[in-house]
């Protein structure tokens, strides 16, 4: 029998102005999905501590303990109205939002003379498939400058150094409660509606991480 393919999902925890992430709920749905086109897919996850310092020691000791095909992370955009599938990543930081240790970054930069980084064409992919469950789902090229921006250069650059051949970086809004009347203004995505747009990612990336896989010559 083969071995498994491996999907890490990923979200973060709370940070200052958003004291629950909408993204820690959805990926523990996400990891329990139990689908039969999953059954030779093991799912693991991670929430992140929003900080700079979190990011650079835990991303490299998950991925060398989960060692995924595929890595599908989540952050929230609290105010975008709809989904953003990032397609590359900034070489930008801010320094004037501290992160959740009360940490602001000295530099503007990530990298030293580095241009952004792009995700790979598969983010289109993901975007049609969202888009299929129904939500509104958008292409960006703007992951903003903090640490989901910071995220997703860290995963690129672990991409590029022979780490998980697939990453994806999703950004999520803030989340309509189920069922409640949809006050002008108010956010109007639901969980369900969100982890239906998720699990269509997911399979998705399962889908080319085992074409990928496939495909490869012993």
């Amino acid at each position: 029998m083969s071995e498994k393919l491996r999907i890490l999902l990923t979200g973060f925890g709370p940070f200052p102005g958003a004291p629950h992430n909408p993204t820690q709920p959805l990926v523990a749905r996400l990891a329990q999905l139990r689908r039969p086109a999953l059954d030779d897919v093991a799912i693991a996850s991670h929430i992140f501590p929003v900080t700079y310092a979190a990011v650079d020691r835990q991303l490299p000791d998950v991925l060398a303990k989960e060692k995924p095909d595929a890595l599908l992370m989540f952050g929230l955009a609290a105010r975008t109205p709809y989904l953003r599938i990032e397609t590359r990543a900034r070489n930008a930081v801010t320094m004037l939002w501290p992160d959740a240790a009360n940490t602001r970054s000295s530099k503007r930069g990530i990298a030293a003379n580095a241009d952004a980084m792009t995700f790979g064409p598969h983010t289109a992919r993901l975007l049609r498939a969202a888009r299929l469950t129904g939500i509104d789902a958008r292409s960006s090229r703007d992951a903003g400058a903090y640490l989901c921006n910071y995220l997703s250069w860290r995963a690129i650059e672990n991409v590029r150094a022979g780490g998980p051949p697939l990453a994806a970086f999703i950004h999520i809004p803030l989340l309509a409660r189920s069922g409640a009347v949809r006050r002008k203004g108010a956010p109007r995505i639901t969980l369900e509606e969100l982890v239906d747009a998720g699990e269509a990612m997911l399979m998705e990336l399962v889908g080319l991480a085992r074409k990928r896989r496939n495909t490869q010559v012993p």
